[in-house]
């Protein structure tokens, strides 16, 4: 994930530092020189982290935070709040148009994810913001484009106007402006042509463009990946179309994030999105200080709760958390279940935003647990309707027959049986009130993680099986 490494290095300086009984020059100097390091180290820009550290030293030395009872703790909430400043000091949003509709022009170079993006947004502005939205494939360079952005209209349920590769574009985005106008339409999100490089032709066609549709936002895609350069392709478009906002992708890859901490502090371009995965809904709303508080460690809660109410079937998980606390557990719940954790993403980045757990995060294959993942589920798709509401009733033929049918081994029959089990166990405690435990809390435990392994709560079960026999 992007800042794995520089949230790494900055928790682990932010906690010497909070750990110093008092606060002297030496020991601040020393964590500055740090936190300096590793900034660079992520592809920061120079005079962006000269000027960041600066600001620290002369907050972080005054007399109100080196008298506190705290003074550590001071020094990071100062960290935090410049860095949240570095990225933009408030949230970016869509410029609406209250009279009319509002037309949104993506524009950035081949490759970034440009059509993707445009179908996201679309999505996020039919669902988040209840609007009636037309996708206007004005791509005509890449023929490939106009294909790709009807399947992902279609995928989303958006409408897609195109005239086809052989009609100028800014004659396709004057015919589409025509076309949302007589059909009730409230935006308009215009898919635009990229180039391999910024070049002449490429700046001519959007500035006529611009002319022709007058956009409320022109937004750049950039990526993740390209470090330093998102500032001088952001620079470089925002000189010749005075574009209002940026959409980074790729943001689930191994980039060092330099350039999107960079880019608002040299650009005055704010971020208004961050794209973390190749499906429509894998798009968020970018927040400064949920950002800052992920970069430093410290979770990002408000946001994974946005997420489960966005992604998660909100009628299954209630039915799953009735069916548990009544003590009952089977294939289908467990189905059900992994349908709901393959809903949130990846799981890296669900951990990632829970305060504490980001190392964890880290440290997943989430490839190896999507793997397993699947594996289960051809597994219980491979039992009957008996079978998957009786687990019981699985024996030897049984296992032969489901591992035949999934194209795996009885071994990994016996592995998926055993965590149904200590699940189904898990429950029953949960419905007599034993433990105060939850599906989630299981789940941290191994009964519900692929892959887990066996935990101490499974033996407090067997334990507690015997005492009743007795």
């Amino acid at each position: 994930m992007a800042f794995e490494s520089l949230s790494d290095k900055l928790s682990k300086t932010l906690k010497k530092i909070t750990g110093k009984g008092k606060l002297t020059e030496s020991n601040m100097n020393d964590m500055l020189k740090e936190v300096r390091m590793s900034l660079l180290e992520a592809d920061v820009n120079y005079q962006v982290v000269k000027d960041f550290i600066a600001s620290i030293k002369e907050k972080a030395m005054g007399t109100e935070v080196m008298e506190s009872l705290n003074p550590g703790q001071m020094v990071v909430k100062i960290v935090r709040e410049e860095l949240v400043n570095l990225l933009g000091p408030e949230d970016a949003k869509l410029i609406l148009n209250e009279n009319g509709i509002t037309s949104v022009m993506m524009v950035g170079l081949q490759g970034t994810g440009k059509t993707t993006a445009s179908a996201k947004i679309a999505r996020f502005a039919k669902e988040k913001l209840k609007k009636k939205v037309l996708l206007a494939a004005c791509d005509v360079v890449r023929p490939a484009a106009i294909e790709q952005l009807k399947t992902l209209g279609a995928s989303i349920g958006v409408e897609v106007f195109s005239l086809g590769a052989e009609t100028p574009a800014v004659e396709t985005a004057r015919a589409a402006k025509a076309y949302a106008s007589q059909n009730g339409f409230d935006m308009i999100i215009f898919d635009t042509a990229g180039r391999l490089h910024i070049d002449e032709a490429l700046m001519e066609e959007l500035s006529e463009m611009k002319q022709e549709i007058e956009p409320q936002d022109i937004l750049l895609t950039v990526d993740a990946m390209t470090g330093q350069d998102i500032v001088t392709v952001a620079k470089e478009f925002n000189e010749k179309l005075e574009i209002t906002g940026l959409v980074v992708t790729k943001m689930d890859g191994d980039a060092r994030g330099g350039g999107l901490l960079s880019v608002r502090s040299i650009t005055s371009v704010p971020v208004l999105f961050v794209s973390s995965g190749e499906k429509v809904d894998d798009l968020e709303e970018f927040h400064p200080d949920r950002m800052a508080d992920r970069i430093l460690g410290m979770g990002d809660m408000i946001s994974l709760i946005e997420q489960a109410q966005d992604k998660l079937d909100e009628k299954v998980a209630k039915e799953s958390a009735e069916r548990m606390m009544a003590g009952v557990f089977t294939f289908n719940d467990m189905l059900a279940q992994y349908d709901q954790i393959s809903r949130l993403g990846s799981l890296s980045g669900v951990l990632g935003k829970i305060p504490g757990m980001g190392k964890m995060g880290a440290k997943l294959d989430d490839d190896k647990v999507n793997n397993q993942i699947l594996h289960f589920k051809a597994m219980i798709q491979s039992m009957t309707p008996w079978e998957r509401e009786h687990p019981d009733c699985i024996k030897s033929s049984r296992k032969i027959r489901i591992a035949r049918g999934s194209g795996m081994k009885v071994a990994d029959v016996n592995k998926l049986i055993e965590q149904q089990k200590q699940m189904s166990s898990l429950s029953k405690m949960m419905s007599s009130g034993m433990g105060g435990l939850n599906p989630f809390a299981a789940m941290r435990r191994g009964g519900g993680m692929p892959g887990a392994s066996k935990h101490a709560g499974s033996k407090k079960v067997k334990k507690s099986k015997k005492k009743k026999k007795k």
